[in-house]
């Protein structure tokens, strides 16, 4: 193989949505630009689609689609120089502990391996221990800010777990042209969320105060961003999605106020008030000085995320941006919050950088040792692990490493025909059954 110092790094990067594999594929490009990319898809509930894959815009040199213990069994310890695990926790967890083994055992053990880089795709706001935790093992633990990063190494610190992984960064999609204002309508945009809130009263609510909105002010467009399409996936199960929920609005939809896709950097570059209850798109918004409300319409609680921007002056309800109010963001929140609007953003990745560099160029790098073992978490580790058809040695299970590894595109048709039927069933217990028993089980 040549040189990991003087030919471009071979970088890997496995994501299981698509937000996250937005994250990953940036976060890549943001440490070293001058990369060979390839893709993996972990198969799975909220795996994207082709639809998805355009509209974040991500780029790779190569991608397709993939199991959690053909992942393991295809990164040997000579192919890349760096590896992204752009997933949820568990997911990541199965892959150290898979990876540990691969690297440590048969003709590839021995000698270097590539450096393993994980992080969290936006603002941490729950399972903040249980989260870290389960990323503890990679040789570089992201924190997308000054907050987050002293957050996580006090996890660490509190279990006794090394902390010098945490390196501080940014959100690697922030950027875009700085807003500028006298947009001709002016145009405010509501960011929707898969999961937040969960109920069908408050979607409704959010989403009927929108259309008040433009029924107040028919000199402006306002546009509902919507994350996925019904029947697509994201991060988070969206059991309500908005685009039903619109048809229940007497009288329908207003002229000027429609549902909209896309990238979301692109609906900002024609927006003037970005209105959401705690998307990471108002982080995106508030880098280029757009601005942008937080709404306290159901409350300021940790289950809505919206606690997260106490302190940062973009608290505001609908009945405040209907009579015109737009918020003030506080620029010593914004600076913790790693949103440096001023133009320090190119800098936020130079501390990552330095890191992954120093990693490749040293002449070996220690076992990956995650803090979750079968002794440490005898309760716990071995359910994350045979999730993704792993033993708690990091082994494949029988049955898992005999099953033929899918070769060529992304997907084909015809898997593509039986995943969507899939989904459909999967989605049909989502949205219906399980709503139904939940509210048998209150009766």
């Amino acid at each position: 193989m040549p040189s990991r110092t003087t030919s471009s790094p071979r970088v890997a990067v496995l994501a299981d949505s698509d937000t996250r594999w937005k994250w990953g594929a940036l976060t890549a490009y943001r440490i070293q630009p001058d990369i060979r990319l390839d893709g993996y898809l972990l198969r799975g509930r909220a795996t994207p689609t082709v639809r998805q894959l355009d509209e974040v815009g991500a780029r790779a040199d190569a991608l397709r689609e993939i199991r959690g213990v053909d992942f393991v069994r295809s990164i040997d310890r000579t192919r890349y120089d760096v590896v992204v695990l752009a997933c949820v926790g568990g997911a990541v967890q199965a892959m150290l502990h898979g990876l540990a083994h691969a690297w440590s055992t048969g003709a590839a053990a021995g000698g270097r391996r590539p450096v393993v880089v994980t992080g969290y795709v936006g603002v941490v706001y729950e399972k903040l221990a249980d989260g870290l935790l389960l990323r503890h093992g990679a040789d570089v633990v992201l924190a997308n800010s000054r907050h987050d990063a002293d957050r996580f190494r006090a996890v660490y610190r509190g279990v006794g777990a090394d902390g010098d992984s945490v390196v501080e960064c940014a959100l690697p999609f922030l950027g875009g042209a700085p807003y500028q204002g006298g947009n001709d309508p002016c145009t405010v945009v509501f960011a929707a969320q898969p999961s937040v809130p969960e109920s069908r009263a408050d979607r409704m609510y959010l989403l009927r105060r929108a259309v008040e909105h433009a029924r107040k002010h028919p000199d402006r467009e306002v546009l509902i961003k919507l994350r996925s399409k019904p029947g697509e996936h994201t991060t988070h199960i969206e059991e309500l999605p908005y685009q039903k929920l619109a048809t229940k609005i007497p009288g329908g939809l207003p002229a000027n106020c429609r549902a909209v896709y896309g990238n979301m950097g692109e609906v900002l570059d024609r927006t003037d008030l970005l209105v959401t209850v705690s998307s990471t798109a108002a982080l995106e918004s508030l880098h280029r000085g757009i601005p942008t409300a937080v709404l306290t319409d159901l409350g300021v609680r940790e289950t809505l995320g919206n606690h997260h921007f106490l302190g940062s002056g973009c608290l505001a309800s609908w009945d405040e941006l209907d009579a015109g109010h737009r918020p003030d963001p506080d620029p010593d929140w914004l600076a913790r919050q790693g949103v440096a609007a001023e133009g320090d953003y190119e800098r936020a990745f130079d501390a990552a950088r330095d890191r992954v560099t120093a990693l490749r160029e040293a002449p070996a790098l220690p076992p990956l040792t995650p803090y979750y073992t079968p002794r440490t978490a005898p309760g716990y580790l071995p359910g994350i692990l045979a999730r993704h058809g792993l033993d708690p040695k990091g082994e494949p299970l029988p049955g898992h490493a005999d099953a033929p590894e899918e070769t060529g595109g992304l997907r084909r048709i015809a898997r593509e025909t039986v995943r969507e039927a899939a989904r459909g069933a999967y989605r049909h217990g989502v949205q219906r059954v399980a709503p139904a028993i939940r509210r048998w089980g209150q009766l």
